[in-house]
């Protein structure tokens, strides 16, 4: 199973920032992704073309680890395979032998997802929010030691969270496929 630290050299060797894409993913494009095989250029290529088509996307920045961490109380190395609110974030089927951090969601289980976003109770979470336990937890990216900028962050975790609510129901309700970059 990929990892996303394994695949970018772990916490401490990321030179560049390291962003979350989604983008809705049809089914015949999902069928070809699934068909590519191993040709990494190939997927890359392909992906990139799809998402320049795409209307419904959603990018959350840096804030992909954190936002995992505030949902599922671990990072993204902790990948939770049965656990939508984890899959939201990266996907339930992640592509291998890449370079990038590539997955992607079925749209048979995009309804979990949803109903998983919408139950979760963000605000609660976030009144515990600790800088300090992202920190510990060696969370991507390194902006930990900033205590002056917690509310900011917080305030953008939150925004993601709800962006990412809007972007899965849209995918929902269009009867579509998610396809996750991190890179």
């Amino acid at each position: 199973m990929t990892n996303i630290l394994s695949v970018y050299g772990g916490y401490g060797l990321w030179v560049m920032g390291l962003i979350a894409n989604y983008s809705y993913l049809s089914d015949e494009n999902l069928k070809e992704l699934k068909s590519l095989g191993s040709s990494e250029e190939d997927i890359i290529d392909s992906v990139e073309d799809w998402s320049d088509e795409e209307d419904v996307l959603l990018d959350i920045d840096k804030m992909w680890d954190v936002l995992h961490f505030v949902l599922t109380g671990v990072g993204t190395e902790h990948r939770m395979d049965d656990n939508p609110l984890s899959q939201a974030v990266l996907g339930v089927t992640p592509i291998e032998d890449i370079s990038e951090y590539m997955a992607y969601t079925e749209h048979s289980q995009i309804a979990d997802i949803v109903t998983a976003l919408d139950k979760f109770d963000i605000e609660q979470a976030l009144e515990t929010f600790d800088m300090m336990a992202c920190k510990e937890a060696e969370l991507y990216p390194d902006i930990w030691d900033y205590d002056d900028e917690k509310d900011e962050i917080i305030e953008e975790i939150l925004d993601y969270f709800e962006h990412m609510k809007r972007f899965y129901k849209k995918v929902l309700e269009s009867n579509g496929n998610v396809l996750i970059t991190i890179y």
